[in-house]
């Protein structure tokens, strides 16, 4: 009997190594051995209460043989060697042992029954615990071992990548916990503490990465006015390496061009790229859901945002398989200088392309941090409220837990004389102005389209009305609309307000693609 093991997380770091190891294993693979994807190790969670998908290869028409607890299932590969199993659902008990058996035998210990969360986007997600804030305390407080992590590493192909063999699942602990996503486990914390059960999370994250990454090309061809542009330019680089590959006789800057372009045609921002470097690996697994923090690479195109971001969602839904599956994401922090006077904000703009989801697609959530930004830093430490204020979506939307969870977004506008009045929904018990009484953050035009700070007050029915003495006849507000806004407005349940505005008036990012 052979038993596989895993390097640790830390040794995915380097990049050349995995390519190393990827080529070897697919000049391996005729030999005979059944093999797993690297998403399947010891120490995994498995998703409770579901049917899971268990998949591998081997040599063609080779049976194969799968155990778990009482469960014995039998397949054979096809004529590619793909075979796959569905496992009839878990429910939480003892530590279990998955045996595979082909014309070789891997059997993997130490799995656990849970719930599985996957965790995306870029950098704020990758950012890891070890550099976020309280870091030592945090650390000290790490002994759970029954929350698991897998990071994947940062592989960008154009076609699919069947496993990452040198990563798998491994313990939280005060001495793996540096390495991982500190939103992912302060959300994945806060869920084991509240339901008492395991907890797997899988980071996919890859710092500076664009949201087309995590998509096939394919589904981006179908609106071409939208996203031709895009993939035209990374085409046209395609072919530029291309053609400088095929040359003998490249000068020095010729070389470094050449690489230079290899560079990028490799990395996070590229059309699918990471759909298929990364995710190929582990799509399908069992999960409940995904967290995911990204937008700050595609703010210069936040119009576009409006339809690539719920793509993004269907197609993940739709490739994993599993219905319209939990999907949370966090709203951009504040960041940069605070603005003297109101203006336009790409920033803004991408927001706005996020929150406009809640209402396109179901089970979808949104934690608003435009309270815990760093003007000088993209990278706010503080990744504890993040996690937790994702965390409240989930313990309410998908564990029963009574909990406000939903941060108050504005509803409709009237007109009252020389001043607005605004309602909202999700205010709850009612507002709470932070630091001073009254509002703050508010800007009101007229039909000219220029905005000026307003004055707000909290009426007693939870309205509120904005006004300025130098907009007699107002027709637009506009609340948090900056790149690093002033404000000051949260429920009584220590949820910030969306940042909204109450035109559709053109802004700075509507024609950029």
């Amino acid at each position: 009997m052979m038993n596989r093991r895993c390097f640790p997380v830390s040794a995915c770091c380097d990049l050349s190594w995995c390519a190393l190891m990827l080529g070897w294993f697919f000049s391996a693979s005729a030999v005979a051995d059944v093999r797993l994807p690297n998403i399947f190790s010891d120490h995994m969670v498995l998703q409770r209460d579901q049917p899971l998908k268990i998949w591998g290869q081997a040599d063609a028409d080779e049976e194969v043989q799968v155990r778990i607890g009482q469960q014995q299932h039998t397949t054979v590969a096809d004529a590619e060697g793909n075979w796959t199993v569905t496992l009839q659902p878990l429910t939480l008990g003892d530590p279990l042992t998955l045996q595979v058996r082909g014309k070789n035998t891997i059997t993997l210990d130490d799995i656990l029954v849970g719930e599985v969360w996957v965790c995306s986007g870029q950098s704020n997600m990758a950012w890891t615990v070890g550099r976020s804030q309280d870091v030592e305390l945090e650390v000290l407080a790490a002994n759970y071992p029954n929350v698991r992590t897998i990071n994947f590493p940062r592989v960008g192909r154009q076609q699919p990548v069947w496993s990452h063999e040198d990563c798998g699942w491994i313990k939280c602990s005060p001495e793996t916990v540096r390495e991982f996503s500190a939103v992912g486990y302060f959300f994945g914390r806060q869920l084991h503490q509240s339901l008492n059960v395991p907890i797997g999370l899988i980071n996919n994250s890859w710092g500076g990465a664009a949201a087309e990454a995590f998509l096939p090309v394919e589904a981006l061809q179908d609106a071409p006015e939208l996203f031709g542009p895009l993939l035209k330019r990374w085409e046209a680089l395609a072919a530029t390496s291309a053609e400088l590959r095929e040359r003998d006789d490249l000068t020095d800057n010729q070389q470094e061009e050449l690489k230079a372009i290899n560079t990028r045609l490799a990395g996070q921002q590229r059309p699918a790229n990471i759909y298929h470097g990364v995710l190929a690996s582990h799509r399908g697994y069992g999960i409940r859901g995904a967290i995911w923090y990204q937008g700050e690479s595609n703010a210069g195109r936040a119009y576009q945002y409006r339809e690539l971001f719920p793509r993004l969602i269907s197609h993940w839904r739709n490739v994993w398989g599993q219905g319209d599956f939990p999907f949370y994401w966090v709203q951009l922090a504040d960041f940069r200088s605070e603005a003297s006077e109101p203006g336009e904000s790409s920033w803004a703009e991408l927001r706005e392309a996020q929150t406009m989801v809640l209402d396109r697609l179901p089970n979808t959530g949104q934690a608003v941090i435009i309270d815990r930004g760093e003007a000088r830093d993209i990278h706010p430490r503080d990744k504890y409220t993040v996690g937790r204020r994702l965390a409240r979506i989930a313990l309410a939307r998908d564990y029963g837990f009574d909990l406000h969870f939903q941060s108050p977004r504005y509803q409709s506008m009237e007109r009252d004389g020389k001043r607005l009045i605004l309602s909202f929904d999700h205010v709850g018990d009612g507002w709470r102005a932070f630091d001073v009484p009254e509002p703050v953050g508010f800007s009101i035009a007229g039909e000219d389209r220029q905005f000026h700070w307003a004055m707000a007050k909290i009426l007693p029915d939870r309205r509120i009305a904005v006004s300025s003495q130098l907009v007699p006849d107002p027709v637009a507000v506009r609340y948090g609309w900056a790149e690093n806004p002033v404000v000051n407005l949260y429920n009584q349940h220590d949820l910030p307000l969306t940042p909204f505005r109450t035109d559709d008036w053109p802004g700075i990012t509507q024609d950029e693609r």
